[in-house]
């Protein structure tokens, strides 16, 4: 049994960040039922590499435990589906542009109408109101427009290795939904909650923006270092790189007699204090430096891990996904499904006691479950049949 065992969720999502946020949903039990449009295409996700044969890991590694209905959301017959499901239904997400659901008739309004207990959760990159809220905006753009590029990497402003702003909108999004469900509790109703990815990426700068309030000045790139703690950074060692994170006053000094055999930097007048530290840490760096390039990478963290200090290795994807921890902690799964073939998923991280999530569907086939759902929504096998005649819906036929 998953902790959300029987929540009822309309998925009008694509791309990343509405369709993660939903994804985590049904990860943990609930029906999500993602609404696919055109009924040819589905969510466009589908046509974005890589590829395994003709399966899209893009689509798939967003979107398993949940059902697929093709839907033709440019009909009247379509809207009247997707509103037969929002009278069923706990949750709505969506995170097309503002203006798009009100232009099909489903603005929260519209929906609050139909459904006064539903939840509706939008997902778009600037939000509801504001100059930028008709701005049209992918990762990229909210990664710049938010700061983060501007304080991430060295020379140059430099975007994260992932759709990190997707993430966060998800996120978001996904905290707005459980309080609002908890305050449906108390007062039986719904509401609606805009999640925007500029603001998810605003509310993260936290102590960056700290630094602006309290002296006036923008933050600049630190490269790997922190800019309020040193060491706090990777270091170059004989095969590769050790993230060393000394942040505490104790842990430098552990790391001075401990680790680095250097005991005399910590009466250093240049490294005296965390502030020292910080204003010399160029002179630092290099020293620690040519202490680390004097062993291999592993050798490193056997004696960081030994006193106490927290540490790391750069390491590949590859490296990630086949580490002995990801596999105990069952964050790579595989499986040999009958009409997939075989699949690697990533799991569940948020590992729960008694009502733990699991995987229980694979990602859909485009339309693989419009017809179960249609007979749930009361449709009789002429009606189901004649919307099929006229591309209103689509059922996936197994090969």
């Amino acid at each position: 049994m998953g902790a959300i065992d029987g929540l009822k969720v309309v998925d009008m999502t694509r791309f990343v960040s509405g369709t993660f946020c939903s994804m985590q949903l049904a990860d943990h039990g609930a029906d999500v039922i993602k609404i696919e449009s055109p009924v040819d295409k589905g969510d466009e996700l589908r046509t974005w590499g890589p590829f395994d044969g003709d399966k899209s890991y893009y689509f798939m590694s967003l979107n398993k435990n949940k059902r697929s209905i093709a839907v033709d959301l440019r009909s009247r017959e379509g809207i009247e589906i997707v509103k037969r499901l929002i009278r069923k239904g706990d949750v709505l997400v969506e995170n097309f542009r503002p203006g798009v659901m009100h232009k099909m008739g489903l603005s929260w309004e519209e929906v609050h109408k139909i459904n006064p207990r539903i939840i509706y959760c939008s997902i778009t990159a600037y939000g509801q109101t504001g100059p930028f809220k008709n701005k049209a905006g992918f990762d990229p753009s909210v990664q710049g427009d938010s700061g983060f590029m501007d304080i991430t990497g060295f020379d140059t402003p430099t975007r994260v290795g992932i759709g990190l702003t997707d993430f966060i909108g998800a996120f978001y999004g996904l905290s707005g939904i459980f309080m609002a469900l908890i305050a449906r509790d108390k007062t039986g109703e719904g509401q609606r909650v805009d999640a925007a990815m500029l603001d998810g990426m605003l509310a993260l700068l936290t102590y960056q923006a700290g630094t602006y309030f309290a002296t006036g000045k923008t933050p600049v790139r630190t490269g790997n270092r922190h800019p309020q703690q040193t060491p706090y950074s990777t270091f170059p060692t004989k095969d590769g790189f050790v993230i060393i994170a000394a942040g505490t006053q104790k842990l430098w000094e552990n790391l001075c007699t401990n680790v680095l055999r250097q005991p005399r930097l910590i009466e250093d007048p240049r490294f005296l204090t965390v502030k020292d530290r910080n204003r010399n840490y160029a002179f630092l760096e290099n020293i620690i430096e040519e202490v680390t390039r004097t062993k291999e990478t592993d050798e490193w963290l056997e004696m960081l891990e030994r006193a106490g200090i927290p540490c790391g290795k750069v390491r590949t994807v590859k490296e990630a996904l086949d580490l002995d921890h990801t596999k105990a902690r069952e964050m790579v799964v595989e499986f040999d499904d009958a009409l997939r073939g075989k699949i690697k998923l990533l799991g569940i991280p948020t590992k729960m006691s008694l009502t733990p999530g699991a995987i229980r569907r694979m990602p859909p086939f485009l339309g693989e479950h419009t017809e179960e759902i249609m007979k749930e929504l009361e449709y009789d096998e002429a009606e189901v049949q004649a919307m099929e005649n006229k591309n209103v819906i689509r059922q996936y036929r197994v090969k």
